[in-house]
């Protein structure tokens, strides 16, 4: 187990705001008056002071701990394999992101810049905690009241538009107190805080049986998906410069090299594993044979189907019927299908 008091350094970062020291200097950087804090403190009415919520935070962004900041309950062993998820997710995004522009599969979407918001909260919870999606459940939840947790990815975009566009007031977290939840804002990028703050949000649900929020604000670095460019809406600057002095897995790694647990050594042998695993997976799935092409409308919806997607299944089996065989580019990809696709066209 580790102690606070066995880090030799810290640093306080209490009065300093969400855009830290380290990153004030680049003035392209959006900025946000949100006060960093190291305690660990939720609330469920509106600040009365007018400020803006604050964000939680345990380590800086060269991993240090910051003054009165609490680690987790965690060793080595445990340190070690939260840092190596993180390591396999930008894997997977550059093997995958490459692969769609080789024509392979259709569509991707990164998650570059946000490996600590969603290693980091799935830590925090139980093997057996369902995950679903959860927006617009947050006013039944307070009312019922329901032993669930809202987790708020804020990336600061959806899609091409920015944050700042898309609500008035103070971002997603000020939505919490008017349904009357305890709410949590936490630097996204310090995967530690984001650990800490779903492990206490997890047990203030399941012993108090209420509804908790959680906003986690993190930067999307990577384009939304590989449909999007997004230097056509923000300067490339503010991206690099995004990666090179706030990035969450270089933040975690700082701070496991402070703990002697890591080295150059380990980080060479975890990109090399971590490459090869991804590599032989995706071969692996690239030779399975797909399902029979039907369940792309019997996999939706139990019992009888609903006549739009009858239609649907109808006029796909006689486009299919019509030029399955003669057009080569419909042809092949039928072939990667169980049957050929004939269930849809009524031959099987």
């Amino acid at each position: 187990m580790i102690r606070p008091w066995r880090i030799a350094q810290r640093i306080a970062l209490q009065s300093r705001p969400f855009s830290s020291t380290t990153c004030s200097r680049f003035e392209n950087l959006p900025k946000s008056n949100s006060p960093i804090v190291s305690k660990l403190d939720f609330f469920n009415s509106v600040t009365g002071n007018g400020s803006q919520i604050p964000t939680y935070r345990v380590i800086d962004g060269s991993g240090k701990l910051l003054e009165s900041a609490e680690l987790p309950e965690m060793d080595e062993a445990f340190a070690k394999r939260l840092y190596e998820n993180m390591m396999l997710l930008p894997t997977l995004d550059n093997v995958l992101y490459n692969v769609q522009r080789q024509g392979k599969i259709s569509f991707y979407m990164t998650a570059h810049g946000e490996e600590a918001t969603i290693i980091g909260s799935a830590a925090g919870l139980d093997k057996e905690d369902e995950v679903l999606d959860f927006h617009a459940g947050l006013l039944l939840a307070s009312t019922i009241p329901s032993p669930t947790l809202y987790i708020a990815r804020n990336n600061g975009f959806a899609i091409s538009t920015p944050s700042k566009e898309q609500y008035h007031g103070d971002g997603i977290a000020a939505r919490g107190p008017g349904y009357g939840i305890d709410t949590i804002r936490v630097d996204g990028n310090d995967v530690l805080a984001v650990l800490n703050a779903v492990r206490e949000a997890r047990r203030r649900c399941l012993e108090q049986g209420r509804a908790v929020l959680l906003e986690a604000m993190s930067y999307r670095v990577g384009h939304h998906s590989t449909s999007d460019d997004s230097f056509a809406y923000r300067p490339r600057s503010e991206v690099e410069d995004r990666k090179r002095i706030d990035n969450p897995i270089v933040r975690f790694r700082l701070f496991l090299e402070a703990q002697g647990w890591w080295n150059a050594e380990a980080e060479a042998d975890l990109k090399a594993r971590l490459r090869a695993d991804v590599m032989k997976s995706f071969k692996r799935a690239e030779n399975l044979q797909r399902h029979e092409l039907g369940e792309l409308f019997s996999d939706v919806y139990a019992g009888e189907q609903p006549w739009n997607l009858v239609e649907q299944k109808e006029e796909l089996g006689r486009l299919l019927r019509k030029y399955g065989n003669a057009w080569e580019p419909w042809k092949k990809e039928l072939s990667k299908f169980k049957n050929n696709g004939e269930d849809v066209m009524g031959r099987v």
